[in-house]
């Protein structure tokens, strides 16, 4: 299995950003280099025409290098400008994400001593594997418990190094199971093990399961179905929110398909990369190195791939507001079945946020909200209001509804302001516990 297969290609070809190819060790510095791009190009042609998972796209493919050869498009002595080059001509042909050269003159030597067996299956991980998983915490960047008892994981790769792996994979499971709902947040996850995937993914379907068939040179290679067992109880069931982006690519994308094809909950953000070929790195002469698709990955559960398509958000937002809008719908969700104190602050919850989220327009303008109710006292501050009973500090106000507002720090107190013939004319307060307040405007 080559552990970075599933892993799109390198941020130098602009694809996706580089936060989410962190798996794939850094370049060296090119500044010094010099190379031959005639030969580079006759290398990437016979591996292409080798190698390349469509057989039909292989010819366009070399016809649209042969024609830079001969168009002396390809005589640069810089690795990086030729890498440029090389990558532009063939994305002429196809957009596919995992196709690209780079310059890595240490992974490029890496990949020619391993020899021409370059699809046999990768060894054990290396010392050197685990200290790097185990320094980025397996791709776990954070855990966190959001209001309501839903359980958030950042989760920026399906990093794989063995039992290492697994075990941290567990210690979150453990911490999302605790949980009324989970939060797994993939906007800069661009990919990595198909082992992960298997990991994760079984958390959350029946054991031993199908999921995923890797077709190479267009035979089925491998298949992966749920693990028969864990060591932490599945979540079969639990409320799941997948958070996407256009970044979200390759091995998290099989998941994010899991996630849709086999229902198991709401993906919210962007549509996906659309990266669903797997790739090969092979070497080529003066320090280069090639990501090539080799095979495509066919969910069980819809008999399809993903290339070029990705898969579209359930609810659709933009990325920055994807965790928001999963705590609303979570919290909506949990409400339905909730009762007394526990509903009516995730109700509350929901609406606050829903509306800090996507700001509700008041009747009026905010101004004529101002003015003094008995002791307490409503007043412009910046661009809102601020709620003050007597000395006591001041409390932003959140609108809610035309003429109804809620507290930033009490959500279940709402304050609706009684109006007639287009001026505010007193204030009704209904208290979390049930208990209400009923006062004047002075004139």
């Amino acid at each position: 299995m080559k552990r970075l297969r599933g892993m799109i290609f390198v941020a130098a070809l602009g694809l996706i950003p580089a936060s989410a190819t962190a798996q794939m060790a850094a370049p060296a510095p090119s500044a010094q280099a010099q190379i031959n791009g005639r030969e580079v190009v006759a290398a990437v042609r016979q591996l292409l025409n080798s190698h390349y998972v469509l057989p039909d796209v292989r010819p366009k493919l070399d016809a649209a290098l042969a024609k830079g050869l001969a168009d002396g498009h390809y005589d640069v002595a810089d690795p990086d400008e030729l890498a440029k080059r090389i990558n532009a001509d063939l994305h002429q042909v196809t957009p596919d994400k995992h196709l690209g050269v780079m310059f890595d003159p240490e992974r490029s030597k890496a990949l020619a001593a391993a020899g021409p067996n370059v699809d046999a299956d990768d060894p054990p991980p290396t010392p050197d594997d685990i200290r790097e998983a185990v320094r980025r915490n397996h791709g776990i960047s954070e855990l966190k418990i959001l209001p309501g008892n839903v359980r958030y994981m950042r989760y920026d790769g399906f990093v794989w190094a063995g039992p290492k792996t697994a075990e941290a994979l567990d210690t979150a499971m453990r911490f999302l199971r605790d949980g009324d709902a989970a939060i797994i947040d993939l906007r800069g996850n661009g990919g990595g093990s198909p082992e992960a995937v298997q990991y994760l993914v079984s958390h959350f379907l029946a054991p031993k399961q199908k999921i995923v068939t890797f077709y190479m040179g267009g035979k089925p290679a491998e298949s992966f179905s749920t693990l028969a067992s864990l060591p932490t109880a599945r979540m079969v069931g639990k409320p799941l929110y997948v958070l996407t982006s256009g970044g979200t690519a390759s091995a998290a994308e099989e998941f994010t398909g899991h996630v849709a094809g086999f229902k198991l909950g709401e993906l919210i953000g962007e549509n996906t990369a659309g990266a669903g070929f797997r790739n090969n790195f092979y070497s080529l002469p003066d320090g280069m190195i090639i990501s090539i698709s080799v095979g495509r990955a066919v969910l069980a559960s819809t008999g399809k791939d993903w290339e070029g398509v990705g898969f579209a958000p359930n609810t659709k937002v933009d990325v920055d507001k994807a965790l928001d809008v999963a705590e609303v719908h979570a919290w909506r969700k949990l409400a339905a079945t909730a009762t007394g104190d526990d509903k009516r602050l995730l109700d509350a919850q929901a609406a606050l946020l829903e509306a800090k989220t996507n700001p509700v327009a008041t009747a009026l303008p905010l101004a004529a909200y101002a003015g003094t109710y008995g002791e307490r006292t409503v007043s412009l501050s910046g661009s809102g209001l601020v709620w003050q009973r007597g000395t006591n500090p001041k409390i932003t106000m959140v609108p809610i509804g035309a003429n109804e507002f809620t507290f930033d720090d009490d959500p279940t107190t709402r304050i609706r302001f009684d109006v007639a013939g287009g001026s505010v004319t007193g204030l009704h307060m209904l208290r979390g516990d049930g208990s209400t307040l009923d006062a004047q405007r002075a004139q």
